[in-house]
């Protein structure tokens, strides 16, 4: 399964956002893995977020959130765009085309 959205920063963070994705927590790696994510990338231009992932199977409809990805969420909600629970604000994207 693949599927993208984008997302936002605010200004003046592209630095920090940079810096926390290179020290990423080793246990979100851990958690992408065990939910079978084996492709995630994630571009920038400007101050939006292009955001690539590909997964084993879809998730879960309805299934909660993992408490390591809403402590990631909390951690980075001062440098980009959130909802107000702190999860960020994303907007998905259609699927144009794709060749393998």
């Amino acid at each position: 399964m693949r599927h993208a959205w984008v997302m936002k920063l605010k200004a003046g963070n592209e630095t920090i956002y940079k810096r926390k994705h290179d020290e990423i927590w080793p246990e979100m790696l851990d958690l992408m893995a065990r939910n079978g994510t084996h492709n995630f990338s994630i571009y920038r231009y400007g101050l939006l977020l292009f955001a690539y992932q590909e997964l084993d199977h879809a998730p879960l409809p309805g299934a909660p959130i993992d408490p390591i990805v809403w402590k990631w969420w909390e951690m980075m909600a001062p440098y980009m765009e959130t909802n107000a629970d702190f999860s960020p604000w994303q907007e998905p994207l259609d699927e144009m085309f794709h060749a393998d």
